[in-house]
């Protein structure tokens, strides 16, 4: 067979093997180890010379050593009900609108999401806050789970991203500047989400009631709460974009703020800092194990020279770059329905990546189509968490709200589905969107 037949074969038995629900990483390390042997002719000299430095190749990578401390951040922020401030906060301001309290519940996953970096991390802990007051105050259930469930999304689309962190060490971009692309974008989907609660509520009165008024003090003294909170996520960005921390020193210092802010106001004592430990290592662990069965694969796939075959046969077949464009973001919806983010960033950056940037988009220049195409593919990926069939985030909500039948939970979310489709259209055809803080602040 020629490369490019190995290279198709081995999607197909990736595809077969994630169907049959084998773990994403073995699944690529094991198909990536059959295309190298296929391609080097059976001989496992190449292939074992291959190995003893494939994991120490990418486990040196300094910036990576970024994805344990946001994770250790979220974990922190988790068990130190950080979680509960922020709701309280933005609940205090919207809840006494029609439909405000499930307004307050995204809200508050943004908020949580710039200490977080994980849409099921922030679904889960958003859903245990937010889920009882929304059934106090008999929202319904299909407006409540999949608010919260599309609310979790913004896990991964407000900074920090452990999928953006992945996205700029294999395109090698900068991560303060992607960092600074998604706030707008981020920003954007939040208000998308409560417009759509807004709609909602507005078509459907009896599915979310307001809530009471609250006291100007009682507002006043939940937005110092989280104060906080706010200056944890400002410290790490503008360090990281400014300049004075790299990535990872920012990250830590976020980490170590979250702790000590977690402690001191009494939400977590050393239960809590254990299981936030523990906790950070196993995601790290999962995370790992991809990265490597992602290596695998890409250096099996590289011998194939299908990757630079497709971005070749794209750059002269003469289709029109938004059509190649909108075909790669359909994919990226399609395998949402049977991997997570991560896995489709790792899969098809470096496939995707020189076919997008051997073609012209609105004269932007290198750099700045990087940037624009790393936060596309984030706004795609993280559909993959509240579509079916995988769909976790509502899967995790649905758990948590006993009471709401799945297919309830379904119905709840499309609308929110609808806002995604438009939000990703506007940012396609609109880059200056995207790149407007990183080009206002120096990019």
């Amino acid at each position: 067979m020629s490369g490019i037949e190995i290279g198709v074969t081995m999607f197909g038995i990736l595809l077969v093997m994630l169907v049959l629900r084998v773990h994403i990483g073995i699944t690529m390390f094991t198909v990536g180890a059959g295309g190298f042997l296929t391609m080097t002719g059976g001989d496992w000299s190449p292939f074992l010379n291959m190995l003893k430095n494939l994991a120490y190749a990418r486990l040196s990578n300094y910036d990576l050593a970024v994805i344990p401390m946001f994770l250790l951040m979220g974990q922190f922020a988790t068990h130190g009900g950080l979680s509960r401030a922020l709701f309280r906060c933005v609940s205090s301001l919207v809840g006494h609108w029609r439909g405000g309290v499930a307004m307050a519940s995204t809200g508050a996953c943004a908020g949580f999401g710039a200490i977080c970096g994980s849409s099921l991390a922030t679904a889960a802990t958003m859903g245990q806050v937010a889920l009882p007051e929304l059934k106090r105050y008999k929202y319904s259930g299909a407006l409540s789970t999949g608010a919260l469930a599309a609310g979790g999304t913004l896990g991964i689309l407000i900074p920090p991203s452990v999928p953006l962190v992945i996205y700029a060490v294999l395109t090698q971009e900068s991560i303060g500047k992607l960092f600074m692309a998604a706030v707008l974008p981020g920003i954007i989907a939040m208000l998308g989400y409560m417009l759509v609660i807004r709609i909602i509520v507005t078509l459907k009165p009896e599915a979310g009631p307001a809530g009471p008024h609250v006291p100007l003090a009682e507002k006043l003294r939940s937005i110092a709460s989280v104060f906080p909170v706010a200056l944890i996520f400002l410290v790490v960005i503008i360090g990281i974009y400014g300049g004075w921390a790299n990535p990872t020193e920012a990250a830590s210092i976020g980490a170590a703020a979250c702790g000590i802010l977690a402690v001191v106001s009494g939400g977590m004592r050393f239960e809590g800092v254990k299981d936030s430990i523990l906790g950070a290592a196993e995601a790290t662990a999962m995370i790992f194990l991809v990265l490597l069965g992602a290596d695998m694969l890409n250096t099996g796939l590289a011998l194939t020279q299908m990757p630079a075959e497709l971005a070749n046969w794209v750059k002269d077949s003469g289709l029109s770059p938004l059509l190649v464009l909108t075909a790669i973001l359909l994919i990226y919806v399609f395998l949402g329905c049977v991997m997570d983010a991560l896995a489709m960033i790792l899969l098809t950056i470096p496939i995707f990546y020189p076919v997008v940037m051997g073609l012209e988009f609105w004269d932007l220049s290198q750099a700045d189509k990087s940037i624009w195409f790393g936060i596309l593919v984030l706004m795609v990926v993280e559909i993959g968490l509240v579509h079916p069939p995988v769909g976790m985030n509502i899967y995790i909500i649905n758990r948590l709200a006993k009471d709401v039948p799945l297919s309830d939970t379904f119905k709840g979310v499309m609308p929110f589905l609808a806002s995604d489709l438009m939000r990703i259209v506007l940012l396609m055809f609109f880059p200056v969107i995207t790149l407007y803080l990183v080009r206002t602040f120096g990019g």
